[in-house]
């Protein structure tokens, strides 16, 4: 066999077996029906990559390939989310301009931008607040004909100087942590004797608040003698709860029961779920002013109260008030 002849025998062999190769990769991708994505990866800092994967998922493609967002980063699309139809996930430092961002990836709509990547402005704020004084009851029964709780000492606020780290985006404050609280003036306790009635009649022991008050929640501690506070009382709706509409567990209370206006407040773990709270403040409101604890919350202590509403309008209009509160504990 001569030279010639050879080297065409080997050069058949090769292609056959490369043939072989071909199909043997065709029918393995076939049959696990994989489909190759060819993704561009725009860092914050300009580089480009361009990376092959199965995956579809962000957060996946990112592990993949080794990526780790650091805490002053954003991507886009979200890293729970799916790559778009142009193969391109970018990701930017917050401090970027909206330039540079809507020139990395076409998908980025304005209300994003805004929403996503404006920078967060920290700034310490040093405040003098009022301390809530606190109510005391003392117990007294009386007859009928002698009605009316009396007050034995009068209660006044203290003050105190708290130092906050308060986080702000697009100039609405998006987080407040406390750093310091210093008291400068302790507050006096109110004294309030409390009287109930005794009917002579049936020996049946009934608070004059509620022998007074309507509806169905009122009736339930009909015989049960309030402890008077002043809480410090604010509002909040489900949308402050850090959880998206479309997220399991939106609006649910720690009771288990979705959160309902002019029903449910949130109090410190000192008020047993379904504690039942009357606020005079709210009397001309449709519950009459009566209010049970349904939920709790990180900043929530045994003197202050949060109550629901349906907006987050209605709860900045309210703001923070210190109120009068009857609780009704079994």
């Amino acid at each position: 066999m001569g030279n010639n002849e050879k080297a065409s025998f080997q050069i058949i062999k090769i292609a056959i077996i490369l043939f072989i190769f071909l199909a043997i990769f065709s029918i393995g991708f076939r049959v696990f029906g994989t489909q190759i994505n060819n993704v561009k990866i725009i860092l914050s800092d300009n580089y480009e990559m361009n990376v092959l994967t199965s995956k579809n998922k962000v957060s996946e493609i990112l592990k993949e390939n080794h990526i780790i967002l650091m805490p002053d980063e954003k991507v886009y699309p979200g890293e729970d989310e799916n790559i778009l139809e142009n193969n391109k996930i970018v990701i930017s430092k917050n401090n970027k301009t909206i330039t540079q961002i809507a020139d990395e990836s076409e998908e980025v709509t304005l209300d994003e931008i805004m929403n996503n990547y404006t920078p967060i402005i920290e700034k310490i704020v040093e405040k003098e607040e009022e301390i809530p004084f606190e109510t005391i009851t003392k117990k007294s029964s009386t007859t009928e004909t002698q009605r009316g709780n009396e007050v034995i000492q009068e209660g006044k606020n203290g003050i105190k100087k708290t130092t906050y780290k308060i986080k702000y985006q697009n100039d609405e404050e998006i987080e407040r942590t406390i750093l310091k609280e210093e008291i400068i003036k302790k507050p006096v306790n109110k004294i309030v004797q409390v009287v109930s009635v005794v009917s002579s009649r049936s020996g049946n022991r009934t608070n004059i608040d509620v022998s007074k008050a309507s509806g169905s929640i009122a009736k339930k501690v009909e015989n049960i003698t309030p402890i008077v506070k002043t809480l410090n009382t604010s509002a909040y709706t489900a949308s402050t709860c850090g959880k998206s509409p479309t997220s399991k567990g939106y609006g649910v209370t720690a009771s288990g029961t979705k959160a309902t206006a002019w029903y449910t407040v949130a109090a410190g773990k000192g008020y047993p779920i379904g504690t039942v709270i009357y606020i005079p403040y709210f009397k001309n409101k449709p519950n009459g002013g009566w209010f049970v604890v349904q939920d709790r919350g990180g900043a929530i202590s045994n003197n202050k109260l949060d109550v629901y509403m349906n907006t987050y309008n209605e709860c900045i209009q309210f703001g923070r008030k210190n109120l009068e509160c009857y609780i009704y504990m079994k």
